[in-house]
């Protein structure tokens, strides 16, 4: 059975890189266009509709998270995949503009989240891996137990209650880190600006057991390097 044939933008400024990623694409009977900026894929996402996009990080002007999260308000199903050197933690260092950075992982219990919490102050971000359906919940019940305002955002259409507070939010959208945090940004630039703790779905356990692509469907990020031929025949199931 013949694959569907994908229409992709491979954005890098490190020309040689990106005629390589395309040339392969290619050879496999996809559709590839190549840019060299931010502000150019920002383009060629307003001209025409892409099934897939792989762009770097670190470039000139616009760099790859900036220019992710503008290609995400025009285009909100968009799916844009970040190419970096950077661990997850690094990368998301960089889509938050102020604020502190933590990562909660087990074991917890309240005194924990609440040292994170503060740790973090009014405008930061925290990444909380999910443990379970129902980990959202135990967040919410810890964190309100100590007389936090605490409130779970399900919905990227979700508005907070209470703009400008210093309640504590907990984003579970059952979708990708980076995704997660372009609807946190979208909060903060419409003065909903809280504490966020965002819950990651559960790592995929991917096939090909390939480090660099085993977690990107959650994390939305490809670490490099990785293997060329692992992701040709992870291409279908990114774009489904």
């Amino acid at each position: 059975m013949m694959k569907k044939s994908l229409r992709i933008l491979v954005v890098d400024d490190d020309i040689d890189n990106a005629h390589s990623l395309a040339e392969l694409f290619e050879i496999e009977g996809h559709d590839a266009m190549i840019v060299h900026s931010g502000e150019a894929a920002i383009a060629a996402h307003l001209a025409e509709h892409f099934d897939l996009a792989f762009m770097d990080v670190m470039m000139p002007g616009l760099n790859g998270v900036e220019s992710f999260l503008r290609i995400r308000q025009m285009r909100p199903h968009a799916k844009v995949f970040m190419m970096t050197g950077y661990s997850v933690e690094e990368l998301l260092q960089q889509a938050v503009q102020h604020g502190a950075l933590g990562v909660l992982n087990k074991p917890m219990d309240a005194d924990a989240v609440l040292k994170m919490v503060n740790f973090i102050g009014a405008n930061g971000l925290m990444v909380a891996p999910s443990f379970g359906s129902n980990y959202s919940e135990i967040l919410q019940k810890m964190i309100s137990a100590t007389g936090q305002r605490c409130q779970i955002i399900n919905s990227p259409q979700t508005t907070p209650l209470v703009a400008n507070s210093e309640e504590v939010l907990i984003l579970d959208l059952k979708t990708s880190l980076i995704d997660s945090v372009g609807v946190r940004n979208r909060l903060c630039q419409t003065g909903h600006e809280h504490p966020t703790i965002i819950v990651t779905p559960p790592a995929l356990h991917a096939e090909t057991g390939h480090d660099a692509l085993r977690d990107m469907t959650v994390t939305g990020v490809l670490n490099k390097p990785f293997d060329p031929m692992v992701l040709l025949n992870s291409l279908e199931i990114l774009a489904a």
